[in-house]
């Protein structure tokens, strides 16, 4: 059974190990320390309007979502900044769980997806490049 729990100062120990397991190893190769995982954690934690939840199957840790909302002329907009599942339950379908229990959360909260990026001609203009390594997604909610 899945588990899904508010992520807070409480459980961020937790996310920490699951982040420098993950994503210093393949196909990411970063070098997370303990110290730099726990300023980027805790920076997103401590972000105005933030939202994240710790997921357990059978009392495991699985993974976790995290990031904030800003508000818009929409009303509040979400944005993804991490999503972290653990390296040997990877590819049995945790994180699109995860996803959808996120994303129902954000519709029961009345909380969208970010708007399109038209401005992305002007700075292309500009002489900006997109960056190969970054990816933004967009998930209409309502």
């Amino acid at each position: 059974m899945t588990e899904m729990i508010p992520l807070t100062s409480g459980n961020l120990e937790l996310c920490i190990e699951l982040y420098m397991n993950v994503f210093n190893r393949e196909p990411w190769n970063e070098r997370w320390t303990y110290e730099t995982a726990k300023e980027r954690l805790s920076d997103l934690l401590h972000t105005p309007k933030f939202l994240g939840f710790l997921f357990h199957v059978d009392h495991h840790p699985v993974g976790f979502v995290a990031g904030n909302s800003k508000v818009s002329y929409q009303g509040l907009t979400y944005y993804l900044a991490e999503l972290c599942v653990n390296n040997e339950m990877q590819g049995k379908g945790h994180g699109s769980k995860m996803l959808r229990s996120l994303e129902a959360e954000l519709q029961k909260r009345e909380i969208k997806s970010p708007n399109d990026g038209l401005a992305e001609a002007f700075y292309l203009k500009n002489d900006y490049v997109v960056n190969e390594d970054r990816v933004v997604m967009k998930k209409n909610l309502f």
